[in-house]
């Protein structure tokens, strides 16, 4: 029996979702544009990085053939004659969000059929009875917020009026989501915890997917800073994942980074936080260390995402995802015979487009190892495609909405 190893680059999308123009995201290319930009010189930062984008391990594996398959177009950067080292591949999202929880769940398995709860756009974004509960029950004086609106931005608005009156900053976006932004000291980390777990209860009858705590830490707007104690609770998958049968089958179900949060901890045997893209990658070597056959390890690298994409980073991002290509050769080297990984994305957040939210795209996909079988997989209907792959490479049972491309 072998391993497997599933990474999502968070937010890592490649555009020619085909149902994009429902979601206001005809043509977002979250990859595609910042290889444009990088192409242009919009992707240099003085002391980060300069030139066109330079992702020489994942464009050996088929990355350039894949966003062709989803959008018809390879950038030049990506572009190779070469054959690929990987099965390539898109997929197109048939979950009715774009956010982290659907994106991961139908990666799983199990596509979300259902409509997400969501906060009004203007004006208040939470209604007075929710608040005058989160406060009582809570027992807090008051929040700040309640809109729309970037954490970091919200943070630097909000977080010195936050320390002086002791009330949390609670804001929400796009995505199904009720945040909540609180100083890790003058507040408390244990406290945000707490209030993080009320307020999930208080908002489950709306239907919203994910309270999460943002914690901070600095003395003024210039300092803040946001820690790596955030924390997802997240209502779980409405049916088994891949994850679940894994775990009933008797296989160490390894979750590195948030992936625990997002899967409201069922089916997972091991979790392993780090902070950050390159703690992540080595949270992620020490895993595939551990794992033994018939085991899958797990793995989000959120900082694509979270501190590129939301922030409309170009240059970051671009960095971020040469950082974790010049890495993937430590992957490969831990590969043994039988093994595989699958890299993928969960949805986009083009840092090229307009707002701040998440952007519907296909995601690529990529299936390497020791006996894999370099070949085109075209664009799947949905990213239950690939934990059924997975379920037929370690032999576990199928599940109900997607096909195995191995």
């Amino acid at each position: 029996m072998s391993r497997a190893f599933l990474f999502v680059l968070d937010s890592v999308g490649i555009g020619g979702a085909p149902d994009a123009q429902a979601f206001g995201d005809e043509g977002a290319d979250t990859l595609g544009h910042i290889a444009e930009f990088c192409a242009m010189g919009a992707g240099d930062q003085q002391g980060l990085r300069e030139g066109p984008l330079h992702l020489p391990n994942l464009k050996a594996l088929g990355l350039g053939r894949a966003m062709r398959l989803a959008a018809g177009a390879t950038p030049e950067a990506l572009a190779t004659n070469e054959r690929p080292r990987a099965i390539y591949g898109a997929a197109s999202e048939t979950s009715r969000g774009k956010d982290t929880p659907s994106g991961h769940w139908e990666i799983a398995g199990v596509p979300v059929d259902f409509e997400w709860g969501y906060f009004p756009t203007k004006g208040d974004a939470f209604p007075p009875e929710l608040v005058n509960e989160i406060v009582e029950q809570g027992s807090i004086s008051g929040i700040l917020g309640n809109c729309h609106a970037s954490g970091t931005e919200i943070i630097a608005r909000l977080g010195e009026e936050h320390i002086r009156t002791g009330k949390p900053i609670c804001y929400t976006s796009a995505d199904s989501v009720f945040q909540i932004a609180a100083h890790e000291t003058h507040f408390g980390l244990d406290r945000l915890l707490k209030l993080c777990e009320l307020v999930h209860g208080l908002v489950a009858p709306l239907n919203i997917g994910r309270v999460i705590a943002r914690p901070f830490v600095g003395e003024s707007a210039a300092t803040f800073e946001r820690t790596g104690n955030r924390r997802d609770y997240s209502v779980p998958p409405p049916e088994p994942t891949l994850l679940d049968r894994a775990k009933e089958a008797g296989r160490n179900v390894i979750a590195v980074g948030k992936i625990g949060d997002i899967f409201a901890h069922q089916g997972v045997t091991d979790l392993r936080k780090a902070n950050g893209n390159m703690a992540l990658f080595d949270r992620t070597l020490e895993a595939m260390d551990d794992a033994e056959d018939g085991d899958l390890v797990f793995t989000n690298f959120v900082d694509f995402d979270m501190l590129f994409g939301h922030r409309r980073d170009v240059p970051g991002y671009a960095a971020a995802l040469e950082a974790f290509d010049r890495r993937l050769p430590e992957i490969e080297a831990k590969l043994k015979k039988g093994d595989v990984v699958i890299i993928t994305a969960d949805h986009g957040c083009d840092p090229t487009w307009r707002g701040s939210d998440h952007t519907r795209e296909r995601v690529p996909i990529l299936a390497f190892g020791p006996d894999v079988i370099a070949r085109s997989i075209g664009v799947r209907t949905t990213f239950a495609d690939i934990g059924e792959s997975i379920a037929t490479h370690l032999q576990l049972s199928r599940g109900r909405h997607g096909r195995s491309f191995l």
